[in-house]
């Protein structure tokens, strides 16, 4: 039993800790900026989001099982599509925290606005986290992981500041 919660972690920090982990988070980020700018729905902007992450999660799976088949790592289609689908599931479920957020504010259990400013805010943060744990896997330097924390963060909070500069 002990084994296998180890390896449902792992499997889970290795969703986390990749660069379409990192990818999904900008594009939510960026997406929670056009769609709640576009229109004052919380469901529209939530709607948007959601939408935009399954079409990008499928053109990634599409492109890497194009890429799979051409390079030879996949002799067949449903092993290329299989294993690009778990390359990129990442981007899949780095969407979750955000956009639950957003269903939050599309029900009106919190304003809509605070949700979109807190789903940037959670979706900035799990840069921050995201950028820790890489640098840490590469590296044992606190002052390393700061960086790659502060690079990842720097993506999430110059898009939180495009916000601030587009809603005022």
């Amino acid at each position: 039993m002990a084994e296998r919660t180890v390896r449902a972690q792992t499997r889970l920090g290795g969703l986390l800790v990749s660069e379409e982990a990192v990818y999904g988070l900008i594009l939510v980020a960026g997406m929670i900026i056009v769609g709640s700018e576009n229109s004052d729905e919380a469901w529209d902007t939530m709607l948007t989001v959601l939408v935009t992450v399954l079409v990008f999660f499928a053109a990634h799976v599409y492109a890497g099982t194009l890429s799979r088949l051409a390079d030879g790592r996949s002799s067949t289609i449903p092993r290329s599509l299989w294993g690009a689908a778990r390359h990129s599931v990442g981007l899949l479920v780095v969407a979750v925290p955000p956009l639950a957020v957003l269903m939050l504010g599309a029900t009106g259990i919190v304003e809509p606005e605070t949700a979109v400013w807190f789903a940037l805010g959670i979706t900035a943060l799990l840069l921050i986290i995201d950028g820790w744990l890489m640098a840490a896997a590469h590296s044992a330097s606190f002052w390393t992981r700061v960086l790659g924390a502060a690079i990842s963060g720097a993506f999430g909070i110059v898009l939180i500041l495009l916000k601030v500069l587009i809603h005022h």
